[in-house]
Protein backbone atom coordinates (compact mmCIF):
# COMPACT_ATOMS: atom_id res chain seq x y z
CA UNK A 1 0.00 0.00 0.00
CA UNK A 2 1.34 3.33 -0.92
CA UNK A 3 -0.07 5.73 1.29
CA UNK A 4 0.98 8.75 0.03
CA UNK A 5 0.03 8.01 -3.22
CA UNK A 6 -3.26 6.85 -2.33
CA UNK A 7 -3.83 9.99 -0.38
CA UNK A 8 -2.80 12.46 -2.69
CA UNK A 9 -4.96 10.52 -5.30
CA UNK A 10 -8.41 10.39 -3.13
CA UNK A 11 -7.76 14.64 -2.47
CA UNK A 12 -7.40 15.37 -6.40
CA UNK A 13 -10.23 13.06 -7.11
CA UNK A 14 -12.37 14.49 -4.34
CA UNK A 15 -11.39 18.23 -5.91
CA UNK A 16 -12.10 17.75 -8.97
CA UNK A 17 -15.71 16.66 -8.25
CA UNK A 18 -18.42 19.35 -8.24
CA UNK A 19 -21.55 19.08 -6.01
CA UNK A 20 -23.48 18.77 -9.76
CA UNK A 21 -21.68 15.90 -10.14
CA UNK A 22 -23.01 13.66 -7.62
CA UNK A 23 -26.77 14.98 -7.29
CA UNK A 24 -25.63 17.54 -4.42
CA UNK A 25 -26.58 20.90 -3.98
CA UNK A 26 -24.36 23.64 -3.96
CA UNK A 27 -25.31 25.31 -1.29
CA UNK A 28 -23.39 28.41 0.30
CA UNK A 29 -19.80 29.38 -0.97
CA UNK A 30 -17.63 26.87 0.24
CA UNK A 31 -13.88 27.14 1.13
CA UNK A 32 -12.23 24.35 -0.59
CA UNK A 33 -12.81 23.41 -4.18
CA UNK A 34 -14.79 20.49 -5.00
CA UNK A 35 -16.62 18.28 -2.73
CA UNK A 36 -16.07 18.42 0.89
CA UNK A 37 -14.42 14.68 2.93
CA UNK A 38 -17.96 14.82 4.64
CA UNK A 39 -19.90 14.38 1.51
CA UNK A 40 -17.30 11.70 0.15
CA UNK A 41 -17.74 10.01 3.01
CA UNK A 42 -21.59 9.97 3.29
CA UNK A 43 -21.41 9.11 -0.82
CA UNK A 44 -18.88 6.07 0.12
CA UNK A 45 -20.61 4.81 3.25
CA UNK A 46 -18.22 5.80 5.49
CA UNK A 47 -17.07 7.48 8.56
CA UNK A 48 -16.02 10.95 7.96
CA UNK A 49 -12.91 10.53 10.32
CA UNK A 50 -11.97 6.96 8.35
CA UNK A 51 -11.90 8.95 5.11
CA UNK A 52 -9.92 11.74 6.62
CA UNK A 53 -7.22 9.80 7.66
CA UNK A 54 -6.92 8.05 4.19
CA UNK A 55 -6.70 11.19 2.71
CA UNK A 56 -4.15 12.33 4.92
CA UNK A 57 -1.89 9.15 4.75
CA UNK A 58 -2.49 7.87 7.98
CA UNK A 59 -5.29 5.63 7.47
CA UNK A 60 -5.34 1.58 7.90
CA UNK A 61 -5.30 -0.81 4.97
CA UNK A 62 -8.95 0.03 3.19
CA UNK A 63 -10.92 -3.36 2.36
CA UNK A 64 -12.23 -4.30 -1.04
CA UNK A 65 -15.34 -2.96 -0.01
CA UNK A 66 -14.41 0.30 1.08
CA UNK A 67 -12.64 1.14 -2.07
CA UNK A 68 -15.21 -0.57 -4.41
CA UNK A 69 -17.50 2.69 -2.31
CA UNK A 70 -14.95 5.29 -2.56
CA UNK A 71 -14.84 4.53 -6.59
CA UNK A 72 -18.67 5.21 -6.93
CA UNK A 73 -18.59 8.18 -4.58
CA UNK A 74 -15.70 9.75 -6.51
CA UNK A 75 -17.35 8.16 -9.92
CA UNK A 76 -14.20 6.88 -11.33
CA UNK A 77 -14.16 5.52 -14.16
CA UNK A 78 -12.83 1.89 -14.95
CA UNK A 79 -9.09 3.09 -15.53
CA UNK A 80 -8.99 5.37 -12.45
CA UNK A 81 -11.06 2.29 -9.79
CA UNK A 82 -8.08 -0.01 -11.25
CA UNK A 83 -5.40 2.95 -9.94
CA UNK A 84 -7.03 2.97 -6.87
CA UNK A 85 -7.10 -0.29 -5.98
CA UNK A 86 -3.12 -0.94 -6.97
CA UNK A 87 -2.61 2.00 -4.83
CA UNK A 88 -4.29 0.34 -1.91
CA UNK A 89 -2.00 -3.10 -2.26
CA UNK A 90 -5.10 -4.82 -3.95
CA UNK A 91 -5.38 -6.45 -7.18
CA UNK A 92 -8.22 -4.47 -9.08
CA UNK A 93 -11.39 -7.15 -10.17
CA UNK A 94 -14.26 -7.09 -12.32
CA UNK A 95 -16.09 -4.23 -11.61
CA UNK A 96 -19.34 -4.62 -9.39
CA UNK A 97 -21.58 -3.39 -12.15
CA UNK A 98 -22.37 -1.18 -14.82
CA UNK A 99 -22.80 3.08 -13.68
CA UNK A 100 -26.28 4.16 -13.09
CA UNK A 101 -25.08 7.89 -12.77
CA UNK A 102 -25.08 9.65 -16.60
CA UNK A 103 -22.86 12.76 -16.89
CA UNK A 104 -24.42 15.82 -16.92
CA UNK A 105 -23.17 16.92 -20.13
CA UNK A 106 -25.07 13.93 -21.51
CA UNK A 107 -28.15 14.76 -19.75
CA UNK A 108 -27.66 18.73 -21.18
CA UNK A 109 -27.48 16.97 -24.71
CA UNK A 110 -30.34 15.03 -24.19
CA UNK A 111 -32.80 18.58 -23.26
CA UNK A 112 -31.29 20.23 -26.54
CA UNK A 113 -31.96 17.59 -28.94
CA UNK A 114 -34.92 17.71 -31.38
CA UNK A 115 -34.83 14.06 -32.11
CA UNK A 116 -35.65 10.96 -29.54
CA UNK A 117 -32.82 10.12 -27.20
CA UNK A 118 -32.14 7.84 -24.16
CA UNK A 119 -29.52 6.57 -22.38
CA UNK A 120 -28.83 2.62 -21.60
CA UNK A 121 -26.39 1.26 -19.36
CA UNK A 122 -24.76 -2.25 -20.19
CA UNK A 123 -28.12 -3.94 -18.96
CA UNK A 124 -29.92 -2.10 -21.17
CA UNK A 125 -31.82 0.00 -17.99
CA UNK A 126 -33.29 3.16 -19.38
CA UNK A 127 -31.19 5.74 -17.44
CA UNK A 128 -32.50 9.47 -18.99
CA UNK A 129 -34.55 10.03 -21.85
CA UNK A 130 -35.92 13.03 -23.17
CA UNK A 131 -39.13 14.27 -23.70
CA UNK A 132 -39.63 12.89 -27.69
CA UNK A 133 -38.23 9.78 -26.43
CA UNK A 134 -40.83 9.30 -24.04
CA UNK A 135 -43.70 10.12 -27.14
CA UNK A 136 -42.33 7.78 -29.51
CA UNK A 137 -41.52 4.49 -27.47
CA UNK A 138 -43.21 4.64 -24.07
CA UNK A 139 -43.36 6.95 -20.87
CA UNK A 140 -40.86 5.74 -18.75
CA UNK A 141 -41.60 8.01 -16.18
CA UNK A 142 -45.22 5.96 -15.34
CA UNK A 143 -42.94 2.71 -15.12
CA UNK A 144 -41.69 2.04 -11.89
CA UNK A 145 -37.65 1.67 -11.75
CA UNK A 146 -37.75 -1.58 -12.25
CA UNK A 147 -39.58 -1.46 -15.14
CA UNK A 148 -37.35 0.99 -16.90
CA UNK A 149 -35.45 -2.09 -18.90
CA UNK A 150 -35.69 -2.29 -22.24
CA UNK A 151 -35.57 -6.31 -22.00
CA UNK A 152 -37.96 -6.33 -19.95
CA UNK A 153 -40.33 -4.68 -21.98
CA UNK A 154 -39.59 -6.68 -24.87
CA UNK A 155 -39.55 -10.40 -23.95
CA UNK A 156 -41.98 -9.71 -20.77
CA UNK A 157 -44.25 -7.64 -22.66
CA UNK A 158 -43.63 -8.95 -25.75
CA UNK A 159 -47.38 -8.59 -26.82
CA UNK A 160 -47.28 -4.52 -26.74
CA UNK A 161 -44.02 -4.64 -28.64
CA UNK A 162 -44.50 -6.66 -31.67
CA UNK A 163 -47.85 -4.16 -32.13
CA UNK A 164 -45.61 -1.33 -32.45
CA UNK A 165 -42.39 -2.52 -34.05
CA UNK A 166 -43.54 -5.47 -36.13
CA UNK A 167 -42.19 -9.24 -35.59
CA UNK A 168 -39.45 -9.26 -37.56
CA UNK A 169 -38.02 -6.51 -36.17
CA UNK A 170 -38.87 -7.42 -32.63
CA UNK A 171 -37.21 -10.84 -33.58
CA UNK A 172 -33.86 -9.38 -34.60
CA UNK A 173 -33.65 -6.87 -31.33
CA UNK A 174 -34.37 -9.98 -29.11
CA UNK A 175 -31.50 -11.61 -30.86
CA UNK A 176 -29.32 -8.48 -30.86
CA UNK A 177 -29.98 -7.98 -27.32
CA UNK A 178 -29.87 -11.46 -25.74
CA UNK A 179 -26.25 -11.56 -27.55
CA UNK A 180 -25.62 -8.00 -25.80
CA UNK A 181 -26.51 -9.29 -22.27
CA UNK A 182 -24.14 -12.02 -22.07
CA UNK A 183 -21.25 -10.22 -23.19
CA UNK A 184 -22.86 -8.10 -20.09
CA UNK A 185 -22.54 -11.02 -17.53
CA UNK A 186 -19.22 -11.81 -17.94
CA UNK A 187 -17.99 -8.41 -17.82
CA UNK A 188 -20.28 -7.76 -14.77
CA UNK A 189 -20.37 -11.45 -13.06
CA UNK A 190 -20.52 -9.92 -9.51
CA UNK A 191 -23.50 -7.75 -9.92
CA UNK A 192 -26.91 -9.23 -8.50
CA UNK A 193 -28.99 -6.65 -10.55
CA UNK A 194 -27.66 -8.20 -13.52
CA UNK A 195 -27.54 -11.88 -12.39
CA UNK A 196 -31.46 -11.08 -11.12
CA UNK A 197 -32.72 -10.00 -14.49
CA UNK A 198 -31.20 -13.40 -16.41
CA UNK A 199 -32.84 -14.90 -13.91
CA UNK A 200 -36.35 -13.48 -14.63
CA UNK A 201 -36.26 -13.48 -18.18
CA UNK A 202 -34.95 -17.12 -18.57
CA UNK A 203 -38.24 -17.55 -15.88
CA UNK A 204 -40.51 -15.55 -17.63
CA UNK A 205 -39.47 -16.01 -21.48
CA UNK A 206 -39.53 -19.23 -23.44
CA UNK A 207 -38.23 -16.97 -25.90
CA UNK A 208 -35.37 -15.62 -24.35
CA UNK A 209 -34.52 -19.11 -22.88
CA UNK A 210 -33.97 -20.38 -26.35
CA UNK A 211 -31.83 -17.41 -27.77
CA UNK A 212 -30.15 -17.68 -24.21
CA UNK A 213 -29.17 -21.32 -24.61
CA UNK A 214 -27.48 -20.22 -27.90
CA UNK A 215 -24.26 -18.67 -26.12
CA UNK A 216 -23.89 -15.72 -28.86
CA UNK A 217 -21.60 -12.62 -27.90
CA UNK A 218 -21.84 -9.70 -29.35
CA UNK A 219 -22.58 -5.76 -28.90
CA UNK A 220 -25.64 -4.15 -30.61
CA UNK A 221 -24.98 -1.36 -33.06
CA UNK A 222 -27.16 0.69 -35.48
CA UNK A 223 -29.69 -0.60 -37.22
CA UNK A 224 -32.93 0.86 -39.06
CA UNK A 225 -36.36 0.19 -37.69
CA UNK A 226 -39.82 0.74 -38.34
CA UNK A 227 -42.19 2.12 -35.98
CA UNK A 228 -45.91 1.80 -36.09
CA UNK A 229 -47.04 4.83 -33.31
CA UNK A 230 -50.68 4.53 -32.56
CA UNK A 231 -51.30 8.99 -32.60
CA UNK A 232 -48.58 9.45 -35.88
CA UNK A 233 -48.44 6.34 -37.98
CA UNK A 234 -45.83 4.64 -39.44
CA UNK A 235 -42.17 6.40 -38.43
CA UNK A 236 -38.84 4.84 -40.53
CA UNK A 237 -35.86 5.74 -38.03
CA UNK A 238 -32.20 5.11 -37.95
CA UNK A 239 -31.28 3.80 -34.24
CA UNK A 240 -27.82 5.15 -33.63
CA UNK A 241 -25.62 4.13 -30.92
CA UNK A 242 -22.86 6.90 -29.62
CA UNK A 243 -20.86 5.15 -26.70
CA UNK A 244 -19.98 6.48 -23.40
CA UNK A 245 -17.08 4.15 -23.18
CA UNK A 246 -16.26 5.12 -19.33
CA UNK A 247 -19.34 4.97 -17.78
CA UNK A 248 -20.28 1.81 -20.26
CA UNK A 249 -23.42 3.37 -21.34
CA UNK A 250 -25.01 3.74 -24.66
CA UNK A 251 -26.99 7.29 -26.38
CA UNK A 252 -29.48 5.64 -28.88
CA UNK A 253 -31.07 8.19 -30.90
CA UNK A 254 -33.56 7.75 -32.84
CA UNK A 255 -33.61 9.89 -36.41
CA UNK A 256 -35.28 10.08 -39.32
CA UNK A 257 -34.38 10.96 -43.20
CA UNK A 258 -35.23 15.31 -43.23
CA UNK A 259 -37.93 16.70 -45.13
CA UNK A 260 -39.31 12.70 -45.34
CA UNK A 261 -43.32 12.05 -43.62
CA UNK A 262 -41.24 10.33 -41.36
CA UNK A 263 -39.21 13.41 -40.18
CA UNK A 264 -42.49 15.00 -40.10
CA UNK A 265 -43.99 12.52 -38.17
CA UNK A 266 -41.41 12.98 -35.53
CA UNK A 267 -41.35 16.38 -35.38
CA UNK A 268 -45.07 16.06 -34.96
CA UNK A 269 -44.34 13.98 -31.75
CA UNK A 270 -42.71 16.89 -30.46
CA UNK A 271 -45.58 18.75 -30.25
CA UNK A 272 -47.89 16.06 -29.10
CA UNK A 273 -45.72 14.51 -26.59
CA UNK A 274 -47.71 11.96 -24.12
CA UNK A 275 -50.84 14.21 -23.85
CA UNK A 276 -52.75 11.66 -25.95
CA UNK A 277 -50.81 8.54 -25.30
CA UNK A 278 -52.83 5.67 -22.75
Amino acid sequence: MDRGQLAEFLRLRREALQPADVGLPAGVRRRTPGLRREEVASLATMSADYYTRLEQGRGPRPSRPVLTGLARALRLNDDQRDHLFRLAGEQPGPSPGPPREVRIGVLRMLERLDVPGLVLDAKYDVLAWNPMAAALLTDFSALPVKERNLLRLRFLHGDRQADRFGESATRDFAFETAADLRAATAKYPNDPALALLVSELLAGSPEFAEIWSLHEVSRQQSMCQTIFHPEVGRIDVICEVLVVPERDQRVILYTAEPGSPSDQAVRLLGVIGTQSMS
